[in-house]
């Protein structure tokens, strides 16, 4: 990924922080308190006039080594 590009990524990641601090700050504290293999995180989403969509995962060692990875091109 050339710098620039780096730049555009990191300024919107900031900005999505800025406009959902308590869904960054809720994220923050389970990745900093670990995401061991087999935990389940569970999404709903609805949208406006529409019924919940939920969906899950279970973490494998393989998510793991992802944020990981995330975590140390952030630095």
């Amino acid at each position: 990924m050339n710098p620039s590009a780096m730049m555009q990524v990191m300024s919107a990641i900031n900005t999505f922080k800025g406009t959902h601090p308590k869904f960054t700050s809720f994220m923050e504290k389970c990745i900093k308190n670990g995401l061991s293999e087999g935990t389940v995180i569970e999404v709903t989403v609805t949208r406006p006039g529409e019924e919940p969509e939920t969906t899950n995962m279970k973490v494998m060692q393989s998510d793991i080594e992802l944020i990981k990875a995330l975590k140390d091109i952030k630095g």
